[in-house]
């Protein structure tokens, strides 16, 4: 008989415990990592149209505030270039092959040319003493070499964050 009543007692405390109706976690929780996601500029690179047969690199770019909010990260990524290639790159305020180019975002030294691996991919990155935009034109290219920075072997528009 006192196993029973034990049981009587402890069955609805433990229901109680593990079902606490005074304990509830909030439904949104908002962490301050994530406040760059809606400030970060996405472009996909790809070789202009002129080089088409010759060369085919690929890739993506990022242009997202940095650490200290008074500067801008960008990052690219490219695929299907020459290995132990070597291009100089930037950002830039315009857009691809449009002629709208109206200069490097930025000190142009912040950008260290990209040395290509065996197998294909090179990996930038740049920050700029300059606030990331939320609005304007801006694309990222890559140049052939350091002695041929007129040919553009990519290109890519910085599509802006959504709101």
């Amino acid at each position: 008989m006192s196993a029973r009543r034990i049981l009587t007692v402890a069955l609805p405390v433990l229901t109680l415990v593990a079902c606490n109706p005074f304990h509830h976690d909030p439904p949104v929780q908002v962490r301050t990592s994530d406040a760059t996601l809606n400030s970060r500029w996405h472009a996909t690179l790809a070789t202009p149209a002129s080089l088409a047969g010759a060369i085919q690199i690929n890739g993506t770019a990022t242009m997202a505030p940095g650490q200290n909010g008074a500067s801008t990260n960008i990052t690219l990524n490219m695929a299907n270039a020459s290995p132990g290639g070597i291009h100089p790159w930037e950002a830039h305020l315009g857009q691809c092959g449009a002629g709208m180019d109206d200069g490097v975002f930025g000190p142009s030294e912040a950008y260290k040319p990209l040395k290509v691996e065996s197998d294909g991919h090179a990996m930038g990155t740049a920050t700029v003493p300059v606030l990331t935009p939320s609005t304007g034109s801006y694309f990222v290219v890559v140049h052939a070499s350091v002695a041929n920075p007129e040919t553009i072997v990519a290109c890519g528009n910085l599509a802006p964050p959504t709101q």
